[in-house]
C-alpha cells in the first residue's frame, strides 16, 4: 500500500503581530479578530479599550493581548466602556506576570469581557 502526503509549501499567517512598545495603547479596529498585540516596555502599561462611538468594533470582536516586557499591563475603561473580569480588579483585569496573555471580547455595544 502506497501514501501519499499533500504538502502545502506556502503558509500564510493566521494571525497578525501588532507589536506595542509604549506605556499606554489604545486598540485600532485592526487589533480586532486575527490579531495579537504585543506590549513590551518595562514600566507599567495602560491598555484603554475604546467607547464604541470611537472605535466601532463589531459585538463579538476579539482582542488577544500578550505582555512580553517586564511592565505589568491593566485595562482600564474609556468613557461610558464597561469591562467585566474575575477577581478584586474587575473592572480595571491586570496582567499577572511577564508573557501573560488575555482576551478582551465585545459582548455589546460597550460592554467587553476580559
Amino acid at each position: 500500500m502506497s501514501v501519499s502526503l499533500l504538502t502545502n509549501t506556502s503558509v500564510t499567517p493566521t494571525v497578525t503581530i501588532n507589536a506595542q512598545t509604549g506605556t499606554t495603547y489604545t486598540p485600532v479596529l485592526a487589533d480586532g479578530n486575527n490579531t495579537v498585540v504585543t506590549l513590551s516596555n518595562a514600566s507599567a502599561i495602560t491598555v484603554t479599550i475604546p467607547p464604541n462611538s470611537s472605535v466601532a468594533y463589531p459585538v463579538g470582536s476579539q482582542i488577544n493581548i500578550i505582555a512580553i516586557g517586564a511592565g505589568q499591563v491593566t485595562f482600564a475603561q474609556g468613557s461610558g466602556v464597561t469591562i467585566a473580569s474575575n477577581g478584586a480588579t474587575a473592572t480595571a483585569p491586570k496582567l499577572r506576570v511577564q508573557y501573560s496573555s488575555a482576551t478582551a471580547i465585545k459582548v455589546a455595544t460597550d460592554t467587553w469581557y476580559v
